[in-house]
Formats: structure tokens, C-alpha cells, sequence
């Protein structure tokens, strides 16, 4: 059964838990109450991966007030929906924008359940970001938002800085790309690029049975990562 068969399946929210499973009580055509855990068995990962990328989208979406087509459209390029599901998954996206839950709530579910694989919060940012820039920008209300979600996944602000900086064009771009300055030697640069592409390559994710959605996001941050690199390797040639 692929991810969005699931979640219209009567038992899956209370199998979840928390706001996330209330939103698929919701979607699902009943109400569950917004429970800390789930009641009943493990958590099926790849449903609250992709409904808790689908409802932090739809905040990210609402950030700077109006919900630009394009939003949407690259919503739908990173969450790999067949186009029979794509009514379910537009009402999913629409119902996730009408929730009392704010997107911390979200943000701190999706932390708890993927603890153990902290890369996997990276893939949801960056996600967010993609779907931010959609409409050709990222507007200080997005960014202030995507602050907020950071903080609740329990980041620290530098962390943050250095997500934003591939997305941003910033000063000092490709180094805050791979966490370093304008100081460090090229060998040290040189091992954190290669610790961050073995991280974060497309190849890791598909090893571990992700969703599609978390490969095409790990596709571009090691896209980000191997231009940054490029920039680098120029500038230190030209020095």
C-alpha cells in the first residue's frame, strides 16, 4: 500500500498519536483527541515523516499571508504523489492549513518520533525551504517561521544559520554552507564537505526505506553541498 493509502485508514491517528495523528483522525473522517503518544503499537514512520512534512508545508505556505500557487506546486514536487491520490492530498494540505496545532506542535512530534535519526530533521527544513523560495524568494516572515520551527526541533540557532545559508544567498555563502569560516585550512574543509555528502547522499536514504519525498530533499542538499564546494576550490585556486 503506498503512503496515502495509509493514511486514510481508520486506526493509523491513533496509531500515531499527538497532533499529527489528530490530523489524520481528521483527514480520516473522525476525531481523535491530541494525544502526547500513540495508543496502539508502533508508530508507522513513513506516515508521520510525510504527514508532518504535509502539515508544516501548509503552515510554511501561510507564512508571509498568501498562498501562492507556486507554494503549492513545489509542495506537490517534493511530496511524490501519484495523481490518483492528489484530491486526498491537496484536502490533507488544505486541512493541515485549518488546524488549531500550531507548527511547533508539528515540529516537536516529528523530533521526538526521529530522535534517533537526526539527518532526517535536516530533510524537513530543507524541504521547507524549497517550498519557501518557491515563488521565486524567501520573505523575512518565512524565514522568522522556519526560526520557530528550528527552535522546536531543538536546534540550536547556528544550525539554523548554516540551513539557511543553502538556501540564502548570504555573505560568506559557501563556507556557512559546510559550517566553517574563511579560516580554515583546505584540508579541514576538504573532510567536513566529504563527512556532509556521505551524510546526506541520496543513496543513504533510499538504503534506509524513506519515502520519496526525503530522497529528492537529501538530492538537494547534496546538490547545495557540491556548489558550495565548487565555490570554494575557485576561490582558494585564485588566493
Amino acid at each position: 500500500m503506498s503512503i496515502w493509502g495509509k493514511l486514510g485508514g481508520a486506526g493509523v491517528g491513533l496509531t500515531v498519536g499527538g497532533p499529527i495523528g489528530a490530523l489524520l483522525g481528521a483527514f480520516a473522517g473522525h476525531y481523535l483527541i491530541d494525544r502526547e503518544g500513540a495508543l496502539f503499537g508502533p508508530q508507522p514512520r513513513d506516515v508521520v515523516l510525510t504527514t508532518g512534512l504535509v502539515a508544516l508545508s501548509a503552515k510554511m505556505a501561510r507564512a508571509d499571508g498568501v498562498v501562492a500557487p507556486a507554494e503549492i506546486e513545489a509542495f506537490a514536487r517534493i511530496v511524490v504523489v501519484p495523481d490518483e491520490d492528489r484530491p486526498a492530498v491537496e484536502r490533507l494540505f488544505r486541512l493541515a492549513q485549518e488546524t488549531a496545532s500550531g507548527a511547533e506542535a508539528y515540529a516537536a512530534q516529528l523530533a521526538r518520533v526521529f530522535a534517533d535519526e537526526p539527518l532526517l530533521i535536516d530533510d524537513i527544513l530543507d524541504g521547507l525551504f524549497l517550498i519557501a523560495k518557491a515563488d521565486g524568494a524567501v520573505h523575512e516572515e518565512e524565514v522568522r517561521y522556519l526560526r520557530r520551527v528550528a527552535a522546536a526541533f531543538g536546534r540550536p540557532d547556528d544550525w539554523f544559520e548554516t540551513v539557511l545559508s543553502r538556501h540564502v544567498e548570504l555573505p560568506d555563502d559557501p563556507y556557512r554552507v559546510l559550517g566553517m569560516d574563511r579560516t580554515t585550512p583546505i584540508e579541514d574543509l576538504r573532510r567536513r564537505y566529504r563527512g556532509l555528502v556521505a551524510e546526506a547522499h541520496p543513496d543513504r536514504e533510499i538504503a534506509r526505506g524513506l519515502p520519496p519525498e526525503a530522497i529528492r530533499i537529501a538530492t538537494d542538499r547534496t546538490a547545495a553541498l557540491n556548489a558550495a564546494w565548487a565555490k570554494v576550490e575557485r576561490e582558494r585556486r585564485t588566493s
